[in-house]
């Protein structure tokens, strides 16, 4: 059974602006929580696309609306893929359009409880961190799909400086790239805390006893690059908005200042067009007119009472679009 709480699940349901007969994508399944709620706004006219890179969440939903027998599993479309692939999704499912869309990119508390995925430091684990494990070999090292284990014992200390400081934004990240270089000279890291005692080691005591774990921004880091969660999210947004109906509404739940800078700035380039200064006239041309409007100003953050009750959503900020 699942235990993850959907974070803004309220107000992204309502900012959808979704009615009865829509067809609505869930980039990024999950638990399932916005699916569930998007299926009681939609109907049994309606019909679901719910996508996520992780099959076992994939399973678990398709399990779970089999147990409960909806009447609208006929029109749930589960697909075990990549959100940064909508549009061949799409194009497979001989689809044109859809009328909302909504990509939630926090990890769920199942994928991070999870000790055969090894994402956090909280729970003893080997080194992995991949949302998806369809590889025969799960701890194997590739070029194309390489693990957290991988990237540590053997990215260039240069490499992982870059990671923690451009992905984590950490800023002792010469300490810890030169530590975990150090350690693994006389053995292999493996575990997720054997991991997180080294990047304990490379920061100022007075660190270790502030108000996140000292190697919670190393660890966000090493799942970005495993997953190329930003890559991805950047080939995603364009082809969400491309598929949107005209009114369609596309809605992003962000969990750091990485993601929600590259949400915000794509919105933006969208919302404005492309106009150019013609050299002779000096006349603006308009080469692109504006495709979507911005619903949400400032981003939607949680209320106090959701803080209180899921303190994972303090970091969640929402901001949705609407395709002219």
């Amino acid at each position: 059974m699942s235990i993850h709480k959907p974070v803004l699940l309220k107000e992204t349901i309502e900012l959808l602006n979704l009615k009865e007969g829509m067809t609505v994508m869930d980039a990024t399944l999950g638990g399932g929580g916005h699916s569930r709620e998007i299926l009681k706004k939609i109907g049994d006219v309606g019909k679901l696309i719910a996508i996520d890179l992780d099959e076992k969440a994939v399973e678990n939903f398709r399990r779970k609306n089999k147990e409960e027998r909806r009447k609208q599993s006929k029109n749930i479309i589960l697909v075990n893929g990549n959100f940064a692939d909508l549009e061949k999704i799409l194009t497979d499912l001989k689809i044109r359009k859809v009328d909302a869309i909504l990509a939630d990119l926090g990890w769920s508390s199942d994928q991070m409880g999870d000790a055969h995925r090894g994402m956090s430091f909280l729970v003893e684990a080997e080194l992995d961190m991949r949302l998806s494990l369809r590889i025969t070999n799960q701890y194997e090292c590739t070029n194309s799909n390489p693990n957290a284990k991988c990237i540590v014992n053997n990215y260039s200390e240069r490499e992982l400086g870059r990671i923690i400081k451009e992905y984590g934004e950490e800023r002792f990240w010469k300490n810890i790239a030169r530590k975990i270089v150090e350690y693994r000279r006389s053995k292999e890291i493996e575990t997720t805390k054997e991991l997180a005692k080294i990047i304990e080691s490379a920061v100022p005591g007075k660190y270790s006893h502030g108000k996140i774990h000292p190697a919670t921004r190393t660890f966000q880091a090493i799942r970005i690059e495993v997953n190329q969660e930003l890559k991805n999210l950047e080939r995603f947004i364009p082809q969400a908005i491309s598929v949107l109906a005209p009114g369609g509404r596309l809605a992003i739940i962000s969990f750091h200042s990485l993601e929600d800078r590259i949400v915000k700035t794509i919105y933006r380039a969208n919302a404005r067009g492309r106009v150019r200064t013609d050299e002779i006239t000096g006349q603006a041309i308009v080469e692109t007119a504006p495709e979507i409007k911005i619903i949400t100003k400032k981003p939607v953050t949680s209320g106090e009472d959701e803080l209180e009750e899921n303190p994972r959503a303090r970091s969640a900020k929402l901001r949705v679009c609407e395709r002219r």
